[in-house]
């Protein structure tokens, strides 16, 4: 006999309403329209727990509530907030879910808003009640061109706990809660991109790659001035609109404020582009470990493959000391303190002219140069990257996209934006795009007042602490299981 808390109806799932009060007719349903054999109180306690689980559904923490669709497809109905601006739940129904990813971080789904017919991606993760949780919190913060827009976001049961309009099962067994974050939706990554070029043995067009880098170092430089280290910059999460070249950093389940003087794990980000300051094990490190990771990832476009493709923590090293020879004392120091009694086989730096194509821009490589430094602080910051003449096609007027289109907005800078380094400004902004008397350029009003809303967001500021997850729990994007295991981490401390 199947457990009695199975019910299978053979009703059509819209029959069913709400229960409301002493429902004798859906008690007497239950019994006897299930297909297994219920006494009168089995039935009695099958009927509260329906009601109980309908009750939670209703709740603003709620579950789902499936119904179908027009076509016959299965709509989901979930109470939401928005992602920003004020704490104002609404509902939304979305439909045509599909899984598009998964990992030991939770599962990512493809959807359509019924309302817009926007398609959208779900990012559901298991959420610890002990702990808010921390990609929440900073997507919040987040209102920039260049980083995927968090619509909304909202909790349900686990899969198990759901009334399916297809084949109403109902299971009553599980109890986990899971953080649901409804995100813009883009079809493809560089990632994608770069393994297309690589399988035709060529690599992607400079045009290409100034493109998307450029784009990737003014996300980086926005949420560095906001203190946020996104700790995990790689291909697979640089979102990519082919038709428009627009590109969006995309998952932040690694990323966390850093406050110096508080430490933080330095298994972190995936091995390719991992800082050799976390090789180190260094524990007080900065946003710089993203601007050596952009390095890696700008090398890899150029190279048309890794730059430092170790098999292991060591091995990377080694990779590492291969193009960029040894470290000297003094820059060992300032990776970590604590190593500068070991000794290092002594090899000479590669230079880069063998390290690239003949072919390969000489600004590339030195862009390149001023990334992969072993010294954090001599780093280039994401803006100096920006200005660097790397770009300066970029900001020449008339440039197009090789496909004709005109660029994407690449200088409609924020106030905020330009408040980050004001003396790269003139740089930064092309003449052609300055008010001719010469003021400063206008800023766009609707991003300065998203950021100055999403700034506003009462307890967005991440903390230390009980009020995070730790980072076994904030984990990788869809697709990237291997990748979420190497950030595992279980402690629960501020040092996540």
């Amino acid at each position: 006999m199947a457990p009695a808390s199975v019910l299978d109806w053979s009703e059509p799932r819209q029959q069913w309403r709400y229960p409301k009060g002493n429902n004798t007719r859906m008690r007497q349903q239950v019994k006897t329209q299930s297909t297994i054999e219920l006494n009168e109180k089995e039935a009695d306690t099958a009927y509260k727990k329906i009601c109980k689980f309908l009750r939670r559904l209703k709740s603003k923490k709620c579950g789902a509530m499936y119904n179908p669709g027009k076509d016959g497809s299965k709509v989901t109905t979930v109470v939401a907030t928005p992602g920003a601006g004020p704490d104002r739940p609404q509902e939304i129904a979305y439909t045509d879910t599909k899984v598009i990813g998964n990992g030991s971080f939770g599962v990512v789904y493809q959807a359509k808003l019924c309302e817009t017919n926007e398609t959208v991606a779900i990012k559901k993760v298991l959420q610890d009640k002990r702990f808010k949780n921390r990609e929440l919190q900073i997507m919040r913060r987040l209102e920039h061109c260049n980083i995927v827009k968090l619509k909304y976001f909202f909790y349900s049961s686990g899969d198990k706990n759901v009334l399916n309009a297809t084949n109403p099962v109902f299971h009553v067994d599980k109890d986990e809660v899971y953080l649901n974050l409804v995100l813009e939706y883009i079809p493809e990554t560089v990632y994608k991109v770069a393994r297309h070029y690589s399988k035709s043995k060529q690599t992607i067009p400079i045009s290409f790659i100034k493109l998307y880098m450029y784009q990737l170092f003014r996300s980086l430089a926005f949420i560095h001035s906001l203190g946020i280290c996104h700790r995990d910059i790689k291909p697979q999460n640089l979102l990519l609109d082919p038709e428009t070249g627009i590109l969006k950093l995309c998952d932040f389940g690694s990323a966390k404020h850093l406050v110096k003087g508080e430490p933080n794990v330095s298994y972190i980000c995936s091995r390719y582009y991992r800082a050799p300051e976390l090789i180190f094990g260094a524990i007080d490190y900065t946003t710089k470990i993203d601007v050596w990771s952009a390095g890696c990832v700008l090398a890899e476009l150029l190279l048309g493959q890794p730059i430092f493709p170790g098999d292991s923590g060591v091995d990377q090293l080694v990779e590492i000391i291969k193009v960029l020879g040894t470290p000297t004392r003094d820059q060992i120091r300032e990776m970590n303190p604590n190593y500068t009694e070991f000794k290092f086989p002594q090899i000479k730096s590669h230079p880069w002219q063998k390290v690239f194509r003949a072919r390969t821009p000489h600004e590339a490589m030195e862009l390149v140069a001023r990334l992969l430094e072993y010294t954090p602080s001599l780093r280039m910051t994401p803006l100096e990257a920006c200005a660097h003449s790397f770009f300066k096609e970029l900001r020449e007027q008339g440039t197009r996209l090789p496909n004709g289109r005109e660029l994407p907005p690449l200088f409609n800078f924020t106030d905020h934006e330009l408040r980050i380094q004001p003396s790269l400004n003139s740089q930064l902004i092309p003449k052609y795009t300055q008010p001719s008397d010469g003021s400063q350029p206008a800023v766009a009003a609707a991003d300065g007042a998203n950021q100055a809303s999403a700034a506003a967001q009462p307890g967005t500021q991440a903390t230390s602490g009980t009020a995070e997850s730790s980072d076994a729990q904030q984990s990788n994007p869809a697709g990237q299981a291997n990748a979420a295991a190497q950030n595992a981490d279980p402690s629960q401390s501020s040092m996540a």
